[in-house]
């Protein structure tokens, strides 16, 4: 009897050990599936920005050889006053203009994140550095990179323009590029040099702004918002 006993106790015990077993094993699955989960996403982040980064390292900068620019619009400051990232675009469009390789002046850019058009804040600065206002065009709507490709487009047309030099600064041009291509003109890339000290991790914020501003382009912007000039 006492050996039937403890059989009986032996096999009572065993089941009552089972759900408590079933349950470490459901944690256990769901853990890893939660990891998996993190894995998963951290690696399509990284393909994605590999494929932004890629992008702008093999962004066209120019199909040809062009007679007449567009400055891309930047912000103004608080008080209606050009930013050193606008002021360089603005002075190196006059230097190109006094050189020759242009007849007019496009000034592309809305009121963005202030009260002030970024297109009028540039014609000023223009005009102050000896460009006659006769050679100045304004586009005082764009809000993006992607209206001041096509709205100055739209202006070219309408003049007769073929052919543009695109002026901004080094981090903004492979974008500007991958969004120039899809236009029908005849175009180049053109940096504005930096007014302001070379400080490396300013410098990296800013190329790492554009690879999110890219990668939003090609995922999402190139689409959604693109536009007929």
């Amino acid at each position: 009897m006492t050996s039937q006993t403890a059989t009986r106790r032996v096999i009572r015990k065993t089941p009552a050990r089972r759900p408590h077993h079933r349950r470490a094993m459901r944690r256990k699955s769901r853990l890893g599936v939660r990891t998996r989960v993190v894995l998963a996403s951290i690696a399509i982040v990284f393909v994605l920005v590999a494929w932004a980064a890629l992008a702008r390292a093999f962004a066209p900068l120019g199909n040809t050889s062009a007679t007449r620019f567009d400055v891309l619009g930047s912000s103004a400051d608080a008080e209606g006053n050009p930013t050193p990232v606008q002021l360089s675009r603005v002075t190196e469009a006059v230097h190109e203009y006094e050189r020759g390789v242009a007849t007019h002046l496009i000034l592309t850019g809305g009121p963005t994140h202030r009260s002030y058009v970024e297109a009028e804040v540039m014609a000023r600065t223009a005009e102050a550095e000896g460009v006659p206002a006769s050679s100045i065009v304004l586009e005082p709507q764009a809000l993006d990179t992607i209206q001041n490709a096509c709205y100055s487009v739209r202006i070219m047309k309408a003049h007769g323009w073929r052919s543009a030099e695109v002026i901004s600064n080094t981090s903004h041009l492979p974008r500007a590029g991958l969004i120039f291509s899809r236009l029908p003109i005849d175009w180049r890339m053109h940096a504005a040099p930096s007014l302001e000290p070379e400080v490396t991790t300013p410098v990296r914020a800013a190329v790492a702004l554009e690879v999110l501003k890219t990668l939003r382009y090609l995922v999402y912007a190139q689409w959604a918002e693109r536009c007929t000039p």
